[in-house]
């Protein structure tokens, strides 16, 4: 028989089920409480976000460096989400924002700062903010209105008038009623009235968004509808490994600010990208120094959102740069993954420049490095050339389907007893805790809770630990066992 009859496979589960129930009944000598019980009835659910059934407006925020575009859209959206520092070109990428105001929803797009005739970085910047104007169905244009209209704000307004887009010139500053007539001389730059706002207080900002809003066509000409459900990746390690390189290559497309000087990434980017056929949203983060504490100004507040971006993504790609030996930092950013509770993948860039008979060695070295994380996919890659990056979406769906799995309860307690009775826990003052019964409390990462007469070793823990991974495979994902301690029921 070529083909294993179902019914075979059936006595398995029904001896799972029988033993689960055995189990359940014999905890009803053991004092449970509400948490317990309610655990025991099913674990949490994890709620998707709604995603919008048509593309939202773009508007984009424009200007000259250090006008305080940062500053008016942390205003707009609610949040210190953006980077902000008074110093100018904080801002480097075009970074999009979900964003309301009077019950409409629309995306708003902080940009760095435009200057002219640049070279370096500072260009890159600049052509980030042209094609954010191009990929705008409206303009909020920023200028200082304590300054007044510069040579390079009428540049700006040039660049404007060819996209066609339409424009709502913005006077930020105007802290007080004495700056109003300031405000007043920027009707010379021909785009209408100009709105006095104070973003860093709040002033004005509701007439700019009136008015913003009316400029805002209903139907996006630009914006595009994030498909149901992509998974989030963020790209982390240390600065200067090539993060933003990867994600340009992934995209086809110079999306992200790339200089060989370190830190250029400030605010986290989310990007959607088609892989395989699947839609993913990558997430390119600044890179993260020492010690938060250690850093300051824009690299200390840029660090705290590759923090969050770590958190809000599902599966985030560590790259490490294999031409240098593994540091304390690249295993510090391996340890903030795990202690999120997020899926891992372990990505060696610039493996292409090593040579032939360095790499044996290098894979030795690796395995030292990782010996606390084997169970994290690796793949060698680089990011510039885009050599074996195709090898990067198997390792995260492998990662993520783990990071979901789900044991079943009495398959769980099944492979519990086998392993107690081959290996039970060891005595401590004459007394051996027995392990009751276990579940999965949740996905996620997968959290396993152990209900016992007593507390077990944490060598015991990892060695259960250990196992399930053995068992059930659980690549990519942090495991999490927990043991609640219950006594019997006193008679």
């Amino acid at each position: 028989m070529t083909e294993t009859d179902p019914a075979l496979e059936l006595p398995d589960e029904a001896d799972d089920a029988t033993r689960e129930n055995a189990l359940r009944a014999g905890l009803a000598e053991y004092e449970l409480d509400v948490e317990d019980l309610a655990l025991l009835d099913g674990g949490e659910l994890v709620d998707g976000e709604p995603v919008p059934e048509a593309a939202l407006p773009v508007l984009a925020v424009v200007g000259r460096p250090n006008v305080g575009k940062s500053t008016l859209v942390n205003r707009i959206i609610g949040r210190r989400e953006a980077v902000v520092e008074d110093k100018p070109g904080v801002t480097r990428d075009r970074v999009s924002y979900p964003a309301e105001w009077a019950g409409r929803r629309f995306t708003l797009v902080d940009t760095g700062g435009w200057e002219v005739d640049v070279a370096g970085i500072d260009a890159r910047v600049a052509e980030q903010a042209e094609v954010a104007i191009q990929l705008a169905d409206a303009v909020i244009f920023v200028v200082d209105a304590t300054v007044g209209p510069t040579d390079t704000d009428e540049r700006v307004v040039r660049l404007l008038r060819r996209s066609g887009k339409p424009v709502v010139l913005c006077a930020n500053k105007v802290d007080g009623p004495r700056v109003e007539a300031d405000a007043a001389q920027l009707w010379s730059l021909g785009l209408g009235e100009p709105y006095p706002v104070s973003a860093l207080h709040g002033r004005g900002t509701g007439d700019l968004l009136d008015a913003a809003l009316d400029a805002l066509p209903t139907v996006s000409a630009h914006g595009t509808v994030r498909p149901d459900g992509p998974r989030r990746v963020a790209l982390i390690g240390r600065p200067n490994v090539g993060k933003s390189s990867l994600l340009n290559k992934m995209l086809g497309a110079e999306r992200v600010v790339v200089d060989d000087v370190a830190g250029t990434t400030r605010d986290p980017v989310d990007e959607l990208v088609e892989l395989r056929g699947k839609p993913w949203v990558f997430v390119d983060t600044a890179g993260i120094r020492r010690r938060v504490h250690q850093t300051s100004g824009a690299d200390f507040y840029a660090s705290l959102r590759t923090q969050a971006a770590v958190e809000k993504a599902e599966v985030a790609v560590v790259l490490v740069d294999a031409s240098t030996k593994m540091t304390e930092q690249d295993t510090r950013v391996i340890s903030q993954v795990i202690d999120a509770g997020r899926a891992l993948v372990i990505a060696y860039n610039k493996w292409d420049l090593m040579d032939e008979d360095r790499r044996p060695f290098l894979e030795r070295e690796i395995e030292q490095d990782l010996v606390q994380v084997q169970w994290a996919p690796r793949v060698n890659l680089s990011a510039k050339t885009g050599w074996h990056a195709d090898r990067l979406v198997p390792a995260l769906e492998r990662a993520l389907d783990s990071w979901d799995k789900r044991i079943p309860t009495g398959r769980l307690n099944a492979f519990l007893g086998e392993l107690v009775a081959a290996h039970p826990h060891p005595l401590r003052g004459g007394k051996q805790p027995r392990i009751l019964f276990a579940t999965q409390a949740s996905t996620r990462p997968p959290r396993f809770v152990i209900f016992a007469t007593g507390f077990l070793d944490p060598g015991y823990r990892r060695y259960i630990e250990r196992r399930l991974r053995e068992t059930f495979g659980f690549e990519g994902t942090p495991i999490q066992v927990s043991v609640r301690v219950r006594e019997k029921r006193k008679r």
